[in-house]
């Protein structure tokens, strides 16, 4: 009798130990986010609106009028992998943190570039009154709505050392693996995600002003916020790739151009990135 109930308690205790390992292997790594940590590291491409462009010094205060720009890649390169050279390209960097399954905040680093369109005619308006002794006089004068060619000699604009976005971020995420129909989330799941974010901008402004010596200095710029839409696609719980559209709008109030504090620049304008990123999530 005591051998009967000794195996029935035996083969009950079986058959919970294998619903309770059931249980554990329905419930999916990548169901739940909250407390993992995220990495990521991409590149990027960026389109700019028109931009009200205006410089100051002691002899010179003008602006130039919807200035264009563009973004300058490098296309795909070894040296977004190369540690010694992976900040050159056009690159983004994330790493956040999920305080909820669908909530995450992250710190950011948006490694853009800025090329302010040269040989162009632009309506330029100020003054500029240069000493004689100093080459760049060559373009004192009164402009009035003026349109004037942006030789190289004239201005050279460009924040190609970075325009440097240093921004925090939260972000909801979503997964739609459902509407695919996918068989196991661990191995393969789709996620939409949205943010908005807000920072800094520290450019390395490289600027050919009047002739003048450029500033060669990084340096608090202004200020961006941002917002943006993507989709992620999470392979075997840990790795994913990301894709991102990206807008924002950026304020520099305090630009660096020469290698005197008392000249600066001052521009605003909006932006679009595209991003494709690499990454992983786990946790610590």
């Amino acid at each position: 009798m005591k051998s009967n109930l000794h195996i029935l308690i035996l083969l009950i205790s079986i058959i919970n130990f294998s619903a309770f390992a059931q249980d554990i292997e329905s419930v999916k790594y990548t169901a739940s986010n909250k407390g993992k940590f995220f990495v990521s590291w991409g590149g990027n491409r960026e389109s700019y609106s028109k931009s009200d462009i205006h410089f100051e010094g002691d002899d010179y205060n003008f602006t130039i009028k919807d200035a264009t720009a563009h973004d300058k890649p490098k296309g795909w390169h070894i040296d977004y992998f190369n540690p010694t050279r992976m900040t050159i390209p056009q690159t983004n960097f994330k790493l956040g943190y999920f305080i909820s399954d669908k909530y995450s905040i992250s710190l950011g680093l948006d490694h853009m570039k800025y090329v302010m369109e040269q040989d162009r005619t632009r309506d330029l308006s100020g003054y500029i009154d240069l000493p004689t002794t100093e080459e760049g006089s060559q373009f004192n004068g009164i402009y009035n709505n003026k349109a004037t060619y942006l030789s190289e000699d004239f201005l050279a604009f460009e924040h190609t050392d970075g325009l440097n976005y240093i921004h925090t971020e939260i972000a909801r995420h979503d997964d739609i693996s459902s509407f695919f129909n996918l068989p196991n989330i661990d191995k393969f799941q789709i996620n939409l995600t949205e943010g908005i974010g807000g920072g800094v901008l520290f450019p390395k402004t490289n600027s050919t002003l009047l002739l003048k010596e450029r500033n060669d200095e990084f340096h608090v710029a202004g200020y961006g916020v941002s917002a943006r839409a993507g989709i992620n696609f999470t392979f075997f719980k840990h790795f994913f790739m990301q894709l991102d559209l990206k807008g924002g709008y950026i304020n520099m109030p305090n630009i660096r151009t020469t290698s005197s504090s008392s000249d600066s620049a001052s521009q605003h304008f909006t932006y679009l990135q595209r991003v494709v990123a690499f990454g992983g999530i786990f946790n610590i």
